[in-house]
């Protein structure tokens, strides 16, 4: 397994930066490693990506230097070992509700005596029978990382007990589903998210571990950064294409060239 680029920030106290990428193509996967991102998001959660398919993205994400972190369903903790085994750095796990389900995503993440993990070592993480069990087994438990998502405000009543348990690196606030079920959707600079995050940020704090949530723009990374958070994310291919495309049809429809519904 490669030295995790995410880990090696944490440990130094610096700021792990990531994007999102929701295409399946591994040429977009190979060129935001090449660009050098300290990690990518992988979301199969929300998306239609088989484990299959996210082998082949994280073999392309290889090319460069920058972690994967997949996202599982919540629950999801089988199709976890095999993401882990086809080589993710990282883990986010959603809707983290008590410390008794974090715990449960630490033992399925790491080998024993940390957690319970199964071991097959002929996958790319090993990589394929290329490393003593020994030496496979403690380099997985020290470069495998966990992000743990704060979704719910009864989940961010017991932040604390969360923060506190070992094994876990990250606390995320999880904005969108946060602010639908704190009742404010959609409003992310309202007052409810914000003091989500001073609770998120002040829990992290007292257990030594990184917090942090995605953004929208550099510059509120850079707020957050400011803040103290030491886990961020900014943008998404998706969003990028659907900005530019939304750009392009402005232009054209401007000049007569597109209608300017349809």
């Amino acid at each position: 397994m490669r030295p995790s680029v995410v880990k090696a920030k944490l440990r130094n106290k610096q700021p792990a930066v990531g994007v999102a990428l929701a295409f399946t193509d591994p040429v977009v996967y190979e060129l935001a490693s090449l660009l050098g991102f300290d990690f990518i998001w992988m979301d199969l959660e929300h998306h239609a990506v088989s484990v299959e398919t996210a082998g082949h993205l994280l073999r392309a994400a290889r090319v460069g230097r920058t972690d994967v972190m997949c996202r599982p369903a919540k629950g999801e903790f089988m199709r976890m070992g095999r993401l882990l085994e086809f080589g993710a750095h990282g883990i986010m796990y959603p809707r983290c509700q008590s410390a008794e389900e974090a715990r449960e995503v630490v033992r399925w993440a790491k080998f024993a005596p940390q957690g319970t993990r199964g071991f097959d070592s002929g996958n790319p993480d090993c990589p394929y029978c290329l490393t003593s069990f020994s030496d496979y087994i403690r380099i997985a438990n020290e470069e495998t990382w966990i992000v743990v998502q704060i979704e719910d405000p009864q989940a961010l009543e017991r932040v604390d007990e969360i923060a506190a348990v070992d094994g876990v690196d990250v606390i995320m606030l999880g904005p969108a589903d946060f602010s639908i079920l704190a009742g404010v959707p959609g409003q992310f600079d309202h007052p409810k998210l914000d003091d989500a995050l001073r609770q998120i940020a002040a829990a992290a704090d007292r257990h030594g571990k990184a917090w942090g949530t995605p953004t929208g723009t550099p510059q509120r990374m850079r707020e957050l950064i400011d803040r103290g958070a030491r886990w961020v994310t900014c943008g998404c291919d998706f969003i990028w294409v659907k900005n530019g495309l939304e750009a392009a049809k402005r232009e054209l429809v401007s000049l007569g060239l597109l209608e300017a519904q349809g």
